[in-house]
């Protein structure tokens, strides 16, 4: 075996949730470090923050980690830059490993860079896949909008590496108690002036946006324009699609093309905005099913899509974008009407 590789040692780091236990973007990453370590045959250590960080510890009791540690209490529990910072960089030192991954979520990837500047290391985000080839700890991620495919290494420690969530199987084993090295940290009272006194709903009190949904229901901007009787049915389409959010719990995406329409005078779907988009201009998202209704499925709308299992998609022409082997299955049909009878045939389940 390669030196190099019995010179290294891994930290898996991540939040935890409300409740306590692992979510499922750091259970992903979780599995990501345990195949790292057996491929690198070395120990590896689990560092959670958290209010209470046990039953994390205890969910990841069978992936062959050596150590727990943790950082908890009520001041960890909240999203914030400067005790995520503190409680990161303390468990960084307490692993001292040259290999820290984390989960590329939210609170991660504001407060991970950070701490690899404190800790003189280097750090990388949307990272899909981490292997050994051929002696050397290699990274994978996608640049120019996910058009380009890349594999790379750093020879500098520590180094941070951010999975993207859905890039990875959650991991999932035996659940046991294991014991929990509580690292202290102590706290300026200037790391405690930000504090997150509630979260505030959308103004259509629907959260459409859900990275964990099963299926991915993606709107264009054929649901704004003149229908078969020559008229728009701006609000009819609104109501279609906010029943069919309700019912199926699924997250919502658009084209640009629809986002945009709101700039230019145009009728819009009042509950979009462009946090929904998709595309090689907004997001990549990664659920297992894809729906797409009224889009034209050219490639800046397709390259969203590269990473859904399992893509559908309604349309009324048949020569659309879609069809030219952009979706697995393609209804030509009239998105309303499909929409319709399947929103009357959730009701009755």
């Amino acid at each position: 075996m390669d030196q190099r590789l019995n010179m290294e040692s891994i930290l898996f780091l991540s939040t935890c949730e409300d409740d306590g236990s692992l979510g499922k973007p750091g259970r992903e990453t979780l599995g990501v470090a345990s195949q790292l370590a057996a491929q690198l045959r070395v120990p590896f250590a689990v560092g959670l923050i958290g209010a209470s960080v046990q039953e994390a510890a205890n969910q990841a009791a069978d992936s062959g980690a050596t150590r727990f540690l943790g950082v908890c209490g009520p001041v960890f529990s909240q999203s914030r830059y400067a005790t995520d910072t503190a409680a990161a960089e303390a468990l960084c030192r307490a692993a001292n490993a040259t290999l820290i991954l984390a989960p590329g979520t939210s609170r991660l990837m504001r407060c991970l860079p950070g701490v690899a500047h404190r800790l003189g290391g280097r750090a990388d985000t949307h990272v899909t896949a981490v292997a050994v080839n051929e002696g050397i700890v290699t990274a994978q991620r996608w640049y120019y909008r996910q058009r380009m495919e890349a594999r790379f290494t750093r020879s500098h420690r520590p180094w941070f590496v951010l999975i993207d969530p859905g890039a990875a199987p959650a991991w999932s084993g035996v659940t046991r108690k294991v014991e929990v090295e509580n690292i202290g940290v102590v706290l300026p009272d200037s790391a405690r002036k930000t504090e997150v006194t509630g979260y505030r709903e959308p103004e259509t009190g629907l959260n459409t946006i859900r990275p964990d949904a099963d299926l991915l229901f993606v709107v264009g901007a054929g649901w704004t324009k003149k229908q078969s009787d020559g008229k728009v049915h701006a609000t009819e389409a609104e109501q279609l699609i906010l029943e069919f959010l309700k019912l199926t719990r699924c997250s919502l995406g658009s084209s640009k093309s629809l986002v945009d329409l709101g700039s230019e005078g145009q009728p819009v779907l009042s509950f979009l905005s462009h946090l929904n988009q998709i595309g090689q201009t907004g997001s990549t998202p990664r659920h297992p099913k894809g729906l797409a209704t009224c889009c034209h499925g050219e490639e800046p709308h397709t390259i969203g899509w590269r990473f859904i299992n399992e893509r559908r998609a309604i349309n009324l022409d048949p020569q659309c974008g879609w069809a030219r082997g952009k979706a697995d299955v393609l209804y030509v049909a009239d998105a309303f009407a499909v929409l319709k009878h399947v929103n009357e045939l959730l009701k009755e389940t």
